[in-house]
């Protein structure tokens, strides 16, 4: 079998010491809050505490992604310890990462001819991205090649399904995601909208509804529908949250009752620096694998 290195972004929302221990090499996102930089690097730098503290007393949060110089640096050892490499990017709907690795590989192809690097667009993101990148750490134990891994995640990539809401809007009208009067309605209001990733690896508010309860049982009404085997799913199930996590054991305990056969076995994560800028304190999501992602 050929040896090869399986590589995704600090975008996973995943643990750290996980990743280590799955043998994932990691590549940090940036941000910038006020004047100071940061590397995304699962909340070492900064707490996310702290960093969505820092939002809601109005100091702007900014995000960059992995240039193609970061990529090259990165990648160049293993390539001439003649290992090649399989990259998860974050989705190409939010992110220009996927283009800045394709640069990289691009270039390193060149420099080294004998060796290959696999770039695949996972359209996914937060914790969903790490669910496929945990399913990809699964398949390249079993003895796998580089291809083979390459054309599994292509596969599998469009059954990982996002979705989540937000009690405050406050980020998304920073981000101009969500207009300052609908920001102003909704928080009225409360209405909490539920989103999901699209096909096209894109946010897409799905519905708009009254409050967390609404949204959570309109969320699992939408998992009975979509979820593999519907209410006996029992494979992954992965929730994270920005510093909301009574929301998310909310949540998770409304999962279980809905699917008796998860109980016990979901696991809730942080969300991380880079997302969590742009979603700000208060958004749980749900990720699990259905049907192939299609419509909106």
């Amino acid at each position: 079998m050929e040896k090869y290195v399986l590589a995704c972004g600090s975008t996973v929302d995943l643990k750290e010491q996980h990743l280590a221990e799955r043998n994932v090499y990691v590549l940090p996102f940036h941000f910038r809050l006020g004047d100071t930089d940061y590397n995304d690097d699962f909340g070492k730098s900064i707490s996310y505490k702290d960093l969505y503290d820092e939002m809601a007393r109005g100091v702007m949060a900014k995000t960059s992604q992995v240039t193609a110089g970061e990529y090259e640096q990165a990648f160049a050892p293993f390539l001439e310890k003649g290992l090649d490499i399989v990259h998860v990017t974050l989705s190409s709907g939010i992110s220009g990462s996927y283009e800045s690795c394709l640069i990289a590989k691009k270039d390193l192809e060149e420099k080294y001819p004998e060796r290959k690097v696999f770039v695949i667009d996972s359209l996914c993101a937060s914790s969903g991205y790490g669910m496929l990148v945990d399913l990809a750490a699964d398949y390249r134990d079993e003895g796998h090649s580089a291809e083979e891994l390459a054309e599994y995640i292509e596969k599998t990539k469009l059954r990982i399904h996002h979705l989540f809401y937000s009690m405050d809007l406050s980020a998304y009208v920073r981000g101009g995601r969500v207009s300052q009067t609908a920001g102003f309605i909704g928080a009225l209001l409360k209405i909490c909208p539920l989103l999901h990733v699209s096909p096209e690896g894109k946010l897409v508010i799905r519905k708009k509804l009254m409050g967390k309860k609404r949204a959570v049982a309109e969320l699992i009404s939408v998992m009975l529908a979509d979820a593999d085997n519907g209410e006996n799913y029992d494979g992954p199930c992965y929730l994270c949250n920005s510093d909301c996590i009574e929301d998310a054991e909310y949540t998770l305990s409304e999962v279980e009752k809905a699917f008796p056969k998860l109980k016990g076995k979901c696991k809730i994560y942080d969300i991380g620096a880079t997302i969590g800028c742009h979603s700000g304190r208060g958004t749980v999501a749900v990720f699990f694998l259905g049907k192939p992602r299609i419509g909106k």
